[in-house]
């Protein structure tokens, strides 16, 4: 692809190295200070840049633009031309365009005033710290980072930087969101002891049987690939990690629980105040590999009691033939017409169902994924009940206007890292249990596992390569 000059080429311009030493030692130094924090007055558009433009990043993209809130003024994606990359690029061509995000900030940095991250899970962290250090609001795709050290260090950050931060289960602005905080608050949803929450369509590993990495292939001339594998362990280039695969593998990805739990139990998460748990358990895992993730995972997350409220346990299902124990008048699955479909398809048939079951005092919910609202079964309970539920308020802004007011001020992102954060630690925990096959004690307090030193070591995460370290000193 022939890069027009006022384009960043990978090949030359800044050290790297220079321009992270000098502009990360800075910190928010007033040439990065987004226009808003810089004192702009005029209350226009966000100047949006956005990391990762194919997949789910695409989406992100059109999401922001149906807002017509911002302006995209950097686009960055470390396999810029591709099929996948193409549409985003045809639609907006004098937007400036980057492969490497450092050097993004260093050509475009007085111009941003927020980050979209729509890239593989792995690789969330180091742009998102960048992006905060340098006063730069952050929209960040689920789940926020790879290791439980990593979504520490960034809700640090959002509290340091005193930026918005934004992690992307799109439902915590939708119906769910706004039904289940007004049954809390109501004491229709109380001393809830069991949730049940599931996710058993088909996924990209089902059906995979690895003995080890992929072996190496030749590079796609349009894909930087050290720039791809960001700070993981290095792996030699094979088209099974690329483009939605990366989900499969523990080096890259979070499998069903990270793609789906925060769409799923996010909502029982935030309400029910459940923070962390002090014991996961690895229930069942079909065919456990050290490699890619379970055929079909059962894992068990319990939480003390909190306050008034007593210990609860949630139980996680993944894995097409792996369903918790529905409750007799379950019914049809729960199913929001504006829910996205799994990335590898799947039907929406009660045999492979998604959504969660919630058993509380004198009344079971079900409901489905994202902002789907919940339903009280059985049906001759629910109508009994019709009469007596609270009003719930219509969203005034969906997950992307959300964001973009809050980078205005004018309000508050609903799923912060503050919130996220402990959520996305919770699911991290639940992978380090089906990376290990392992049943743990975690201690909320140290935030520590007490009696398992392998899992615990994993807490940190994988160790960056060289050139990547300076992100965790941000």
């Amino acid at each position: 692809m022939n890069t027009p000059s006022r384009f960043v080429d990978p090949s030359s311009g800044i050290s790297r190295r220079t321009f992270l030493r000098g502009a990360l030692s800075a910190g928010t130094s007033a040439f990065f200070l987004p226009r808003l924090l810089a004192g702009d007055p005029s209350g226009g558009k966000i100047n949006l840049a956005c990391c990762g433009i194919g997949n789910r990043g695409a989406e992100d993209v059109m999401s922001f633009a149906k807002t017509g809130l911002v302006d995209f003024v950097a686009f960055c994606d470390t396999d810029m031309g591709a099929p996948h990359t193409e549409k985003v690029l045809k639609l907006y061509p004098e937007v400036p365009r980057f492969q490497d995000f450092r050097q993004m900030f260093d050509k475009m940095g007085k111009q941003i005033d927020a980050v979209c991250i729509g890239t593989p899970d792995f690789s969330h962290f180091p742009i998102a710290m960048m992006a905060m250090s340098l006063g730069k609001h952050v929209y960040c795709e689920k789940p926020m980072g790879q290791s439980f050290r990593q979504i520490t260090l960034m809700m640090e950050a959002e509290k340091k930087y005193k930026v918005a931060a934004q992690m992307g289960n799109q439902g915590h602005s939708e119906g769910n969101y706004f039904q289940f905080k007004a049954w809390t608050e109501a004491g229709v949803i109380k001393n809830v002891t069991r949730i049940d929450a599931f996710m058993n369509k088909h996924r990209r590993w089902h059906g995979m049987h690895v003995d080890g990495y992929l072996p190496g292939q030749p590079i796609p001339s349009t894909l930087d690939w050290t720039d791809w594998l960001s700070e993981a362990e290095f792996h030699a280039y094979n088209k099974g990690y690329v483009n939605g695969e990366w989900r499969s593998w523990y080096d890259f990805g979070n499998g069903a629980l990270g793609d789906w739990g925060a769409h799923i139990f996010d909502t029982s998460h935030e309400f029910l105040r459940l923070g962390l748990p002090t014991e996961v358990e690895a229930v069942k895992l079909d065919g456990w590999n050290p490699y890619i993730f379970p055929q079909a995972s059962t894992l068990a997350f319990r939480f003390p009691a909190r306050d008034s409220m007593p210990p609860l346990t949630l139980t996680w299902y993944d894995g097409l033939k792996n369903l918790p124990p529905l409750p007799d008048d379950f019914g049809a699955e729960v199913v929001d017409p504006n829910i996205p479909p799994p990335s590898a398809g799947g039907s929406g048939a009660l045999n492979n169902p998604t959504g969660k079951v919630i058993y509380g005092e004198g009344l079971t919910f079900k409901g489905g994924s994202h902002g789907s609202t919940l339903q009280i079964i059985p049906r001759a309970k629910a109508d009994e009940m019709a009469s007596k539920l609270p009003e719930v308020p219509k969203s005034p802004s969906n997950h992307y206007v959300n964001f973009i007011r809050a980078c205005r001020g004018e309000e508050t992102c609903r799923s912060s890292f503050a919130v996220a954060g402990p959520l996305c630690q919770t699911m991290n925990l639940g992978v380090i249990a089906q990376r290990l096959n392992a049943k743990f004690k975690f201690d909320p307090t140290t935030k520590r596992i007490t009696d398992n030193a392998k899992a615990d070591a994993l807490l940190a995460g994988v160790p960056p390569r060289k050139g990547w370290e300076q992100f965790y000193n941000l």
